[in-house]
């Protein structure tokens, strides 16, 4: 292994290293901690001022563009992605090396996956949106840090804050009476999740769904499901349980969104 290999695997062994024991501590809470600053790489892609791609491997589609994600998203590579598990969760990220970096940190979301080149061999690398990659610069100063195309920035995890936004799931295109999926969508706190179940109107038992792809969520019990339906969570990192009651009416319909009156703190 050459010196340049033996240099890069330290490193991002010992950014890994950080971060397990620097910010995952056995039920944490995200808004207690303080805040640990690790490096790495950024680019962007899609427009200058937009919001990356539609959607993304996350499965959030146009919501991505409006408030309160507001395009202020990013793909990110395999290292911080784990398979989808991390869909949602926030991160503070900024420059301070490049003449038009503000040195103030901007709030992103993990929207997207960035699989190969650069996402893939880099310890930690964010793919951000035109407009995210432009709030780390100085005021007017947008398109001079855009057109660095790369740079080496600090990110952070940290609690998610959509200004006491509720809860959001919407219902995935292909769920019909026997199989139920959706996007969970606006977590505050974790921002990602560590288990969802269902449970029916009828019924007293909770259904444990399984991570699809991306924040989607299914469950297919091989029979006819009843609503109205109450979604419980559980957060990823500080293991807080949420449940929104009867939050998928009776007559709900395949590409709706329905929002809850819960959201964590």
């Amino acid at each position: 292994m050459t010196t340049n290999s033996s240099l890069l695997l330290y490193f991002c062994l010992l950014t890994f290293f950080t971060l397990s024991f620097a910010i995952r501590p056995t039920h944490f809470n995200l808004s207690t901690i303080a805040t640990h600053w690790s490096s790495a790489v950024a680019t962007w892609y899609g427009s200058p001022d937009g919001f990356g791609s539609d959607g993304g491997s996350c499965g959030y589609g146009n919501a991505v563009s409006q408030p309160p994600f507001s395009s202020m998203v990013t793909g990110i590579g395999p290292s911080l992605y784990k398979s989808g598990k991390e869909c949602g969760a926030c991160y503070e990220i900024k420059c301070t090396k490049h003449p038009s970096c503000s040195r103030k940190p901007a709030r992103v979301v993990i929207t997207d996956f960035c699989p190969g080149g650069p996402c893939a061999s880099d310890c930690a690398h964010f793919d951000l949106s035109g407009t995210a990659f432009g709030a780390m610069a100085k005021p007017g100063q947008e398109k001079h840090l855009r057109d660095a195309g790369v740079l080496n920035i600090q990110f952070a995890r940290v609690k998610c804050d959509y200004s006491r936004t509720n809860l959001a799931f919407h219902v995935d295109q292909g769920s019909n009476p026997s199989y139920f999926a959706f996007v969970v969508e606006f977590e505050e706190g974790d921002g990602d999740l560590a288990g969802v179940s269902l449970k029916e109107e009828s019924s007293n038992e909770w259904l444990k769904m399984v991570q699809s792809w991306g924040a989607v969520w299914k469950v297919d019990p091989g029979r006819e499901l009843h609503p109205p339906f109450s979604i419980r969570l559980i957060s990823q990192y500080s293991q807080q349980v949420l449940v929104a009651k009867n939050v998928i009416p009776t007559g709900w319909t395949p590409g709706a969104t329905y929002r809850s009156l819960v959201n964590y703190l």
